[in-house]
């Protein structure tokens, strides 16, 4: 099963009055592990960088000046992505941004049947909060420190393990390991217990049981599948 663990950052907090994507992260897992691949870009978002919004994620208006648009990588982050599901913290902000966008060039909405919500998992699984993806890391024991300011890859990365801890990915992983070390465990001691008999055991039957035993089956007759 292929999933993409997904972020983004932008110029502000709504598409609708303006803002645009500055920065896209995607990490593939295959069957619930990071497969290594990975999908990056910063872009140019035609327009000013508030210092709010640089504030948040560093990025500033001269750094994204040389960037691609969005319209020169849509192909490859459609290819990227593809159908599998995409797994987004607060999902409904990162899709709005990316569904404008890809609106703006004639391109095809991406569907909510496509996106799966932690921040709606998290709030089911620890109902009294809080649900950031800080506060998970810290729940879980994910280590943070290196996320000094928001960053798309980093942030789908740290996603990533989060995600695994709310589906009980990794405890069961840890599970597994454990009963498998023990079953190794349980084997190796049986062979190392097994050793040949000094003698043979005693004959349990009795004379008589032998002989009606023999009887018996010389009563099956010739066609006895014994015989």
């Amino acid at each position: 099963m292929r999933e993409i663990i997904l972020d983004t950052e932008t110029t502000g907090l709504s598409p609708i009055t303006g803002d645009r994507l500055v920065e896209i992260g995607a990490v593939e897992l295959i069957n619930h592990i990071p497969s290594g691949k990975t999908y990056h870009v910063y872009l140019n978002p035609e327009r000013d960088m508030p210092k709010e919004a640089e504030a948040v994620h560093g990025l500033s208006e001269a750094f994204l000046k040389d960037k691609p648009l969005f319209k020169s990588i849509a192909a490859e982050f459609l290819a990227f992505i593809g159908d599998a599901p995409l797994i987004i913290h607060n999902a409904s902000f990162d899709m709005g941004f990316i569904n404008v966008e890809l609106g703006s060039i004639g391109r095809a909405a991406i569907p909510p049947s496509q996106v799966i919500d932690t921040l709606q998992m998290a709030r089911r699984s620890h109902p009294m909060g809080p649900n950031s993806l800080d506060a998970l890391c810290r729940r879980y024991g994910i280590d943070n420190s290196k996320r000094t300011k928001h960053g798309a890859l980093l942030d789908a990365e740290l996603l990533a393990e989060v995600y695994l801890e709310l589906i009980g990915g990794r405890q069961t992983a840890l599970i597994l390991q454990a009963q498998t070390k023990i079953r190794k465990i349980e084997i190796e001691t049986v062979h190392q217990n097994l050793r040949e008999r000094p003698s043979t055991l005693p004959e349990r039957l009795t004379d008589q049981e032998q002989q009606d035993h023999q009887a018996l089956i010389a009563g099956l007759g010739a066609e006895c599948l014994w015989n």
